[in-house]
C-alpha cells in the first residue's frame, strides 16, 4: 500500500511539474496625448505585445507560448487603465481548452479602471474540446467615470472538424464594481453532459457557440441602436440595459457565425473598433 501511495505521489508531482503557468501584470498610462505602458510584468508562458497603432489609444495582444490550456495549467493576467488612458486587449489566436484527466484549469483577469479610464477586453474566441475543465474568473474595479467593455466568445468543438463536446466543465465567474458597489454578477456553468445541455432550448438549442458582450457604461438608446441591427445577425441575439449596463447575448450554430454577429456589434459601439487581429 506504501509502494502505491508513493507511486500516486510521484505521478502528481510530474503532472504539476509539466502544467503550463503564466502571469502578466501591465499598467498603462495617458502621456503626451496618447496611452502607453507604464509597468509590465510576464513570468511564465504568458507574453503581451504592443502592436503599432494609428490612433491615441493603446492596442495589446496577449500571447499564450504555451500553445493552449490543459488541466491543471494556471493563468493571471492583471491590468490596469491610468486616469484617461485608453487600450484594448486581444489574443493572438483563438485559445484552445484541451481534454483534461481531472483537475481544472485555472484562469483569473483582473481589470482595474481608473477615472477616465478605459478597457474593452476582446479575446478571441476559446475552443473547448470534449472532457476540456476549465473555471475562469473575470474581476473588474471601476472608477465612477471610467468605461468597460468586456466580450467572450466560446465554441464547443472545432464544427468543420466534426468534433462534439460531448461532456466536459465550463465555469466563467464575472463579477464587476464601480467605486467599490458590486454592479454586475453572474456566473455560467456548464458541467458534465455539454452536448445534451446545449441541445435544450433553454440553453443554446443545439447551438455551438455562445458570446457575452458587457457595456459599461450604457443607455437604452444603445438598446434601440443593437435591436435596429436586426436584419444583420446570422445566428440569435438579445440585449438588454438596466442601473447603466448593458449586456448582450449572442448564440450560434458555428464559431463564424458567432464571431460575424459579435463584430456586428462591436464595431456599432460608440468610439470601439475591433482589434485588428479580428480582422485577418
Amino acid at each position: 500500500m506504501a509502494s502505491e501511495v508513493a507511486a500516486q505521489d510521484d505521478i502528481a508531482r510530474i503532472f504539476a511539474a509539466n502544467r503550463a503557468q503564466g502571469k502578466v501584470a501591465l499598467t498603462v498610462a495617458h502621456r503626451d496625448g496618447r496611452t502607453r505602458p507604464e509597468r509590465l510584468h510576464e513570468a511564465g508562458s504568458l507574453r503581451v505585445r504592443f502592436p503599432r497603432s494609428r490612433t491615441s489609444a493603446l492596442e495589446a495582444v496577449m500571447v499564450n507560448t504555451a500553445g493552449g490550456i490543459a488541466g491543471g495549467d494556471g493563468f493571471e493576467i492583471e491590468l490596469t487603465a491610468g486616469t484617461d488612458a485608453q487600450i484594448t486587449v486581444t489574443s493572438a489566436a483563438a485559445e484552445k481548452v484541451y481534454r483534461s484527466s481531472g483537475p481544472d484549469a485555472r484562469v483569473r483577469v483582473a481589470l482595474n479602471v481608473d477615472p477616465g479610464g478605459s478597457i474593452a477586453w476582446l479575446p478571441q474566441e476559446t475552443i473547448v474540446f470534449n472532457c476540456a475543465r476549465i473555471a475562469r474568473s473575470i474581476e473588474v474595479d471601476l472608477a465612477k467615470d471610467a468605461r468597460l467593455i468586456i466580450a467572450e466568445a466560446v465554441i464547443f468543438g472545432r464544427i468543420g472538424m466534426g468534433e462534439v463536446v460531448e461532456a466536459g466543465r465550463l465555469v466563467d465567474c464575472w463579477r464587476v464594481r464601480q467605486q467599490g458597489r458590486l454592479v454586475f454578477a453572474e456566473t455560467t456553468r456548464l458541467d458534465g453532459a455539454i452536448a445534451e445541455k446545449l441541445r435544450e432550448p433553454a440553453v443554446a438549442n443545439g447551438g455551438f457557440g455562445i458570446a457575452t458582450l458587457l457595456v459599461v457604461p450604457a443607455d437604452p438608446g444603445l438598446v434601440d441602436m443593437v435591436r435596429s441591427l436586426g436584419a444583420d445577425f446570422c445566428g440569435e441575439m438579445g440585449i438588454s440595459a438596466w442601473n447603466g449596463l448593458a449586456l448582450v447575448r449572442f448564440c450560434a450554430k458555428d464559431g463564424a457565425t458567432l464571431r460575424r454577429d459579435l463584430s456586428t456589434v462591436l464595431t456599432a459601439l460608440p468610439g470601439q473598433s475591433l482589434p485588428r487581429l479580428w480582422c485577418n
